[in-house]
């Protein structure tokens, strides 16, 4: 049993078209409403109309990725209530349009975070990169939060001080830029006085605090999704700890587990990150994928490599730190045990070849997907066939 291959399309304005997603071997997309805001309802109509148009090019809506959480419902300030309200009502329209699989995260004010989302590698490809020092530089430079010195030690401050002095303008501009994007699927960045707003909101929440409150998030929602049958998948954390001095709940083996505890249903679940989980040297990528094996509903294939400093960039998804060969072997015996397929999406591919000169969603290019999911396609056939042989 292989997995269903998919991949991620950000909607009508996405440089990359369906008819590409397609001819890369897919039959399931993974998208959004990306214009409708956080807390607002899903209606049918707005569901069939994306759906109509992923059917007509021959392919399925697979997975929603993401239904996105409210900083209101992250903070349990203002209509918080009235928006998980309509997170549920969402989910009841998504169920009555067949959609099944609803991806999610609980990162606080940010998604993802690079520095640099155009780092050249060595054969000209590009790829996204997290410099750990150029990040500390925007944090104390750029973005000037206030207290940001007390998160970090003195010699990172001293060598953050000094990266910062040898940058160009130019390179400045370009990490503030990449530091402050907008969320996937915009292209509208933030400015340093709307996130520095919005961190004032988390003033008084620390990890422990941002836990209960998806906690309780969860246990509104998860008898909703168990009545509907979707199945719902946190994404974790990305990069897996603290930034800005915001609390990250999602980024370990222990939180996960934590996580489907406060609301213990097979539908609470993981979107599979092993792009993210895989950033932390102390998590084991195959411990996780065997503990929480029958709460894993999508699964999310990249790989990235990392140094001792806390760098990393992406690799190519079978070269970096993490041994896919492993990870596929893993899914597809946890496939055969539950009797289902899981759908499955190559992610954050390089940018190269025509790429290279044409703008596309930073991480999401045609053509480095398309690479990262034959690589993919031929080592899971592989290992598939050696299975069958044993």
């Amino acid at each position: 049993m292989l997995m269903h291959q998919t991949m991620r399309w950000f909607g009508p304005n996405d440089p990359v078209k369906l008819s590409d997603i397609r001819q890369a071997g897919c039959d399931g997309v993974v998208t959004a409403l990306h214009h409708i805001p956080p807390g607002h309802v899903w209606s049918v109509t707005e569901i069939n109309i994306r759906k109509f148009i992923i059917e007509s090019e021959g392919m399925s809506w697979t997975v929603v990725e993401s239904l996105p959480v409210s900083e209101a419902i992250k903070t349990q300030t203002g209509d918080y209530q009235w928006h998980i309200q309509n997170y549920c009502q969402s989910l009841r329209n998504l169920a009555a349009c067949g959609i099944k699989v609803v991806t999610y995260n609980f990162m606080p004010v940010l998604d993802w975070i690079r520095t640099d989302v155009s780092w050249k590698l060595p054969d000209g490809a590009r790829a996204l990169y997290f410099e750990k020092l150029a990040f500390i530089a925007f944090d104390l430079f750029l973005l000037q939060r206030p207290g940001a010195e007390k998160d970090y030690t003195r010699e990172e401050v001293r060598q953050a001080k000094e990266r910062f002095e040898q940058m160009r303008e130019t390179e400045k501009q370009t990490l503030f830029a990449n530091a402050l994007l907008g969320l996937p699927g915009s292209d509208e960045a933030f400015t340093p006085q709307q996130v520095l707003k919005a961190l004032q909101t988390y003033k008084h929440i620390d990890a422990d605090r941002l836990r209960q409150h998806l906690f309780f998030f969860l246990q509104q929602v998860i008898p909703v999704a168990q009545e509907l049958d979707i199945q719902m998948a946190i994404h974790p954390d990305d990069p897996p700890y603290p930034v800005l001095g915001l609390p990250r709940i999602v980024s370990t083996e222990e939180d996960i587990a934590a996580i489907i505890a406060a609301a213990p249903a097979a539908n609470n679940g993981l979107c599979y990150c092993t792009g993210s989980l895989g950033v932390r040297p102390d998590n084991n990528l195959l411990s996780i994928l065997r503990r929480f094996s029958e709460h894993i509903h999508f699964l999310h294939l990249r790989n990235t490599a990392k140094d001792a400093y806390g760098n990393f960039y992406e690799a190519t998804h079978l070269g970096g730190d993490t041994d896919m060969f492993l990870v596929v072997k893993e899914i597809l015996q946890i496939q055969k045990k539950r009797g289902k397929r899981l759908p499955m999406r190559p992610d954050h591919g390089h940018q190269m070849l025509d790429d290279l000169d044409k703008k596309t969603y930073p991480g999401y290019s045609a053509i480095g997907r398309l690479k990262g999911l034959a690589e993919l396609r031929g080592l899971e056939l592989g290992v598939y066939r050696w299975m069958l042989e044993q």
